[in-house]
């Protein structure tokens, strides 16, 4: 029985233990999750799929990705921002996305807010989100997933910050996600192959 603490797979390599779980989750804890992501379309991307993925699993939403890059215009926040109330419509009735009216109208909002931020932000939505990024030195590594908190002060404050300049969906756990999956932080256990 685990402790919490990294798991060794059968390639001999030592996880956190939800990256374990699928194939898709090896290979987006290793290749992806906890590495710096920078870019507009980048990041205003992988807000909107936190958002999407808010009361569903991390798998659902990681499956349907390629759903959402062709639903979404490959999240460019400019094409977003133009979605007519066709498009709408056009995604509540599109079987590769999560088709939530709340969730798709956020997307678009959150897209006109990107846009907006170039104008009222300097370095935009980029600088933005990474001016929450912690001092990593202030850090411990976690040695089990009971040491990764869901929400912290800056995650509290970055979802704030958003929703105050029009972003939807973006609590401070979704921030925290948003964080964690961007590499502001490194919630890799101490023991993962993955850790930074």
């Amino acid at each position: 029985m685990s402790d919490g603490g990294a798991v060794t797979g059968p390639d001999g390599l030592a996880r956190c233990p939800w990256g374990l779980s699928t194939d898709d989750y090896v290979q987006y804890h290793d290749t992806e999750w906890g590495r710096p992501v920078h870019g507009e379309a980048a990041l205003y991307e992988r807000l909107s799929l936190e958002a999407f993925q808010s009361g569903l699993s991390w798998i659902t939403i990681l499956r349907r990705r390629e759903g959402f890059r062709k639903a979404f215009a490959d999240f460019s926040p400019e094409a977003v921002a133009a979605f007519t109330d066709e498009d709408r419509e056009r995604l509540l009735a599109d079987p590769g996305i999560i088709r939530n009216r709340a969730k798709i109208d956020a997307a678009i909002a959150n897209a006109h807010a990107t846009l907006a931020l170039r104008e009222g932000y300097e370095g935009g939505l980029d600088a933005l989100i990474w001016s929450y990024a912690p001092d990593p030195a202030g850090r411990p590594a976690p040695r089990t997933v009971a040491d990764v908190p869901a929400v912290t002060a800056e995650s509290t404050a970055l979802a704030k910050d958003l929703k105050k300049r029009g972003f939807r969906f973006v609590g401070p756990t979704t921030a925290y996600a948003l964080m964690q999956a961007c590499g502001l932080v490194d919630d890799h256990l101490a023991d993962c192959c993955a850790r930074r």
